[in-house]
């Protein structure tokens, strides 16, 4: 669609999605939804959505915007109608990171729905405040994958 390629970036397949105890799915905004390109991978899940392969698998989302207006809660929540056709357990990271995602101070993305990044015009590259999210949100969300494989396997 226009993007050029990440040579050096792996890529997924949709079928490999069924193969995963979880999935944390990032993307950028694209005027408060996710990216075109992210919603064609989705569209391309339609045989696993047929046999419920990703059922009560946990997902998370975490998103760059352009702005800070740029729509990341937004896009969050219509992409969680993907997770939710496909039975999937949505995982976001709630307030969990604490008061970091309070600071006034110092402009930053994340919200209770996932991490977040403003990329600007793409110069601009995520704060240590928004790795240190992003970071928590993957820890929290192996620590929920895992509880919840265990308990699948009992």
């Amino acid at each position: 669609m226009g993007a050029p390629p990440k040579g050096d970036v792996p890529e997924i397949t949709p079928q490999e999605l069924a193969e995963a105890d979880g999935v944390l799915f990032g993307f950028p905004t694209r005027f408060g939804m996710m990216a075109a390109q992210m919603k064609a991978f989705f569209d391309a899940t339609g045989g696993l959505w047929r046999e419920q392969s990703l059922a009560g698998k946990p997902a998370g989302i975490f998103f760059s915007t352009g702005t800070q207006g740029g729509g990341q809660e937004t896009t969050a929540l219509t992409a969680v109608t993907q997770l939710t056709h496909h039975g999937m357990v949505f995982v976001p990271v709630g307030y969990t990171f604490g008061a970091k995602l309070f600071d006034m101070e110092k402009v930053h993305g994340g919200s209770p729905y996932g991490a977040g990044t403003f990329a600007g015009d793409g110069s601009r590259l995520p704060s240590e405040v928004e790795l240190e999210h992003a970071f928590h949100q993957g820890k929290y969300f192996a620590g929920i994958a895992k509880k919840l494989k265990t308990t699948s396997s009992a």
